[in-house]
């Protein structure tokens, strides 16, 4: 009967490969010894107890239906624990250090940036559109902390010492290098103070906005000192840090739940369908928020190959499981359809590709290249542009009124529609090279990506360029001050000016989109009735493309914090103002997309991006401090050759024992142990994700293993019932 039963078994669907159900047996008692087990004897102290040291196992965490729950709640109320003093004492200490924990968590809680905001968007469109605002509010919050350091240890000081400091060093240098007056000479017409604003010259110039106007002064007492130029430095070096470890920080947590997660293989349809809801919901609001959560998990779920086709719905024990789905999402069975449809799409070109000839693949591969060249084609002449546009606006910088402000705003200009333009024309690219659906996303963004990092480089190198003479520092325009002094009397403001006009002008198109473009489109779709506006219809919300825009924003305010420090409060503000138009749009324009991005996959992918912008503001700074000679005539570095050189000479003042152990810091024999002992640290987090990642894999292969064993049965159950001619209502309902 056995060898019946398997035989049986692989006609079925089991191959040589599926072992049956008996001979499944004994592993299954192995695996089973490592399911969660709850220990009837321990009292809920004695829990308590144990979660001091070890992981909490209390009743609610314990996976145990709500049966055995009642009935271990009874045991352990029964049980008198006999404990000493000092035992009583742990435990009501570790409770008490626990409920003040949970208590200061929920009053956190109340002062969380957005919260109801938040809880509503990932109600209504998902968790992929709520990680997009999620990493939004972690910009602002990082923005904001990174102003309170640039103003605690330079701003302030430069306000109340700005008077009562001394130079640091005389000026030996020529004094036409010295020359630089930024202030307007007589009546200045009113329109000029807005024009001012913009572009970042006049009033604006010479304010503590822009690195030009802080002075290289140092206040000396006896029982206190404060170096300007010191401060600025290590400031802007610490900044950079604590951005880096803030954004490992929140990495790491994404990277833990997408292990835990299984990554891209985000739980599967039954766990959806018969654990997602949340019983503790009350009131319409919360109920209709979790539905359309529920929506959205299903949606870009992508685990739907165990369905095996669309036959496969047509088995009782399907159709009971899309009435359960239906009636927690209030959705109609066809709705439900279309979800599968659009998940099983991938499945469907995976198959395709796989049954193409040699020949076939060939063309394949051929028009991939092809289509590959033409993108980076795009690419390359959106580079050239901006190139171009850089190198024309700062010939026409002398222009006054509206044509000098347009012109100062060009390489913003061109960057802006190059990256607009190019993104679009490669994601019809991207279609024509016939990838996968998930591959086609991948490709696009890593294009997108490219196209706006890049592009910020090119504008810096353009800018460096003019300003080093093309690194001839001998040339005639900068043998005199080994800097173009002609175009760039205090280059480290005018640096500072672009990057001040990027952060404005992004914001500026941003509401300039939402007023002329996104709300009258969606007037368009919602009153006329033709086929062209019911073609284009209402838009949908790319998460991609507004991650990168945050990305490229964030980007630029690393770049220009060295040379412009008040630009961190300037992005406060702006990400501030983005979060309200994108709720705008996002609920009063937008419609919910067809397909959305994973919560747990994209957080840690638009980490990742961001850790690619901050590499590059690092390089600009770093070559930056070393390598370009200051401005003679503006800024706390005048008289040092170059900015990195003030600290070597402020350690000369300290004490002979300090100095020896800063400088043994910077040696070798302390930079390479500790470089060693990172890597040590490294590869153990590493091999320990991996651990993590491999255990994930063995439990949802065990949990795919035992669903199969059900389908086994549920099929014999069928094939028995026929054969002893069980009447078909007895069958279903053992099923």
């Amino acid at each position: 009967m056995d060898s019946e039963i398997q035989r049986q078994g692989s006609r079925n669907g089991y191959h040589g490969d599926q072992q049956s159900l008996r001979s499944r047996q004994v592993s299954s008692r192995v695996s089973n010894q490592n399911y969660p087990q709850f220990n009837w004897s321990s009292t809920p102290a004695e829990d308590d107890v144990e979660g001091s040291s070890e992981m909490p196992r209390d009743l609610r965490s314990s996976p145990l239906h709500m049966a055995l729950k009642r009935a271990v709640r009874q045991v352990q109320q029964m049980q008198v624990p006999v404990v000493s003093s000092r035992e009583s004492w742990k435990r009501n200490k570790a409770k008490s250090l626990r409920k003040l924990k949970d208590n200061t968590r929920e009053f956190l809680y109340l002062f969380a940036l957005w919260s109801k905001s938040l809880q509503k968007i990932g109600g209504n469109f998902g968790g992929g559109v709520q990680s997009f605002f999620l990493f939004l509010r972690f910009l602002v919050v990082l923005n904001f902390v990174s102003f309170l350091l640039i103003a605690g240890f330079v701003l302030i000081p430069s306000i109340v010492f700005r008077s009562v400091g001394t130079g640091l060093v005389n000026s030996t240098g020529p004094e036409e290098c010295m020359e630089y007056d930024p202030n307007p000479q007589g009546l200045v017409l009113f329109y000029n103070y807005f024009l001012d604003l913009l572009s970042g010259t006049g009033f604006m110039e010479y304010s503590y906005m822009f690195y030009g106007y802080y002075n290289n002064t140092m206040v000396d007492d006896t029982n206190f000192s404060y170096n300007i130029p010191l401060a600025y430095l290590f400031t802007a070096v610490f900044y950079f840090a604590f951005c880096l470890i803030f954004i490992i920080a929140r990495m790491g947590t994404a990277a833990r739940v997408a292990v835990a997660t299984g990554g891209s293989a985000v739980g599967n349809y039954s766990m959806i369908v018969f654990t997602s809801w949340d019983y503790g919901c009350l009131g319409d609001r919360a109920t209709k928020l979790k539905q359309k959560n529920i929506h959205y998990r299903l949606q870009v779920r992508g685990d739907l190959s165990y369905l095996a086709g669309w036959r496969t719905l047509r088995k009782k024990w399907w159709r009971f499981l899309i009435r359960v789905t239906c009636f927690q999402m209030n959705l109609s069975p066809t709705s439900f359809l279309f979800l599968c449809q659009v998940d099983l799409e991938e499945e469907m070109i995976k198959k395709r590709a796989a049954s193409l000839t040699t020949n076939q693949k060939v063309v394949l591969y051929a028009l991939r290249v092809f289509m590959c060249l033409v993108a980076f084609g795009l690419i390359i002449g959106a580079f050239y542009g901006i190139f171009l546009a850089t190198e024309f606006s700062q010939e026409k910088s002398g222009k006054e009124g509206i044509l000098g402000l347009i012109f100062e705003y060009l390489p913003s200009i061109v960057i802006t529609a190059g990256n607009f333009l190019v993104p679009l024309m490669c994601d019809q690219i991207a279609l024509i090279e016939r990838y996968a659906p998930s591959t086609t996303v991948i490709v696009a963004l890593l294009r997108a990506v490219f196209l706006r990092l890049v592009s910020l480089g090119v504008l810096l190198f353009t800018l460096w360029r003019q300003i080093t003479c093309d690194g001839n520092t001998e040339s005639a325009e900068c043998k005199l001050c080994e800097y173009n002094y002609n175009f760039y009397p205090c280059w480290e403001t005018r640096v500072g000016q672009e990057m001040y006009k990027l952060t404005l002008f992004d914001l500026l198109i941003n509401i300039a989109v939402l007023v002329l473009v996104e709300f009258p489109r969606r007037m368009v779709v919602d009153n006329w009735s033709n086929k062209l506006a019911q073609w284009v219809g209402r838009q949908e919300f790319v998460v991609s493309s507004n991650v990168l825009g945050l990305v490229y924003g964030q980007t630029v305010v690393w770049t220009g914090a060295l040379f412009c420090p008040l630009l961190p409060l300037i992005n406060t503000v702006k990400f501030i103002i983005l979060f309200y138009c994108k709720r705008i749009t996002l609920f009063n324009n937008c419609r919910p997309a067809l397909k959305t991005f994973r919560s747990t996959t994209s957080t840690f992918f638009f980490l990742v991006v961001l850790l690619f912008g901050w590499s590059l503001a690092t390089v600009v700074m770093v070559y930056s401090l070393a390598e370009i000679r200051p401005s003679m005539g503006c800024g706390p570095f005048r008289f040092f050759p170059n900015m990195w050189s003030i600290v070597p000479r402020s350690f000369s003042s300290l004490s002979e024992t300090t100095e020896e152990f800063l400088f043994f810091i910077g040696s070798q024999a302390f930079s390479i142990p500790l470089f060693v002992l990172f890597c040590v640290v490294m590869c153990y987090f590493i091999a320990l994700a991996s651990v993590y990642g491999k255990s994930v894999a063995l439990l949802r292969a065990q949990l795919k293993l035992e669903g199969r064993d059900k389908q086994f049965l549920v099929k014999q159950i069928e094939k028995l019932s026929r054969q002893l001619q069980i009447p078909q209502h007895t069958a279903g309902a053992g099923q």
